[in-house]
């Protein structure tokens, strides 16, 4: 695919691993793009649960067994958070129409506390995805990603990881949708 030809990723894109990516890190991932620009792109691999859970590696949130996410294989000491709805958190950086990143942590451990912040619109993350400038660019011209523009929504939340792959792309149509069937290992087909 010439560069001319690439879709434009943009904040808030999901950007899909091809079926036979074989790096362990992205191997059927989705990736939630929330910064892209001159700089570079920041991501959160949005369908990969750790084993931890929030309340093993956040002080105070004894309170609190929530599944993390391992959101890129960059700085996996870091924990990032995303939510949907309306924003409720100051702070918070808008990647799509109803979605957020980050925020006042403080603030949102206060709301979590006392039950006034929905669990089941957030997801926490350790770690990041990160591309240098031009390099994103460089592995879409080699088919390593597909740009998904369809909005993520509360309903992604609940999709299990593989289901999560395979949905986006099968509502994507066409040859996508031929693509979400393909075996994780096509020699055991």
């Amino acid at each position: 695919m010439s560069e001319s030809n690439l879709p434009t990723p943009q904040a808030g894109d999901l950007l899909i691993s091809e079926p036979f990516l074989q790096d362990e890190n992205f191997s059927r991932s989705v990736v939630l793009l929330c910064e892209h620009n001159s700089e570079g792109s920041f991501g959160l691999v949005f369908n990969k649960p750790s084993i931890l859970r929030l309340n093993e590696i956040v002080e105070g949130f004894d309170f609190l067994d929530l599944e993390v996410y391992v959101g890129g294989p960059v700085e996996q000491n870091t924990l990032h958070f995303v939510y949907c709805g309306d924003k409720q958190l100051s702070e918070s950086i808008q990647i799509g129409e109803k979605l957020w990143w980050g925020g006042d942590f403080e603030e949102l451990k206060s709301r979590l506390k006392t039950g006034t912040f929905d669990l089941e619109s957030i997801r926490f993350f350790l770690g990041y995805s990160g591309w240098a400038p031009g390099q994103l660019t460089d592995e879409l011209t080699e088919n390593t990603w597909i740009v998904c523009k369809e909005e993520l929504n509360i309903t992604a939340f609940n999709y299990s990881p593989e289901e999560l792959w395979k949905s986006l792309l099968k509502n994507m149509g066409g040859e996508f949708k031929l693509i979400a069937n393909y075996p994780t290992d096509p020699r055991l087909n």
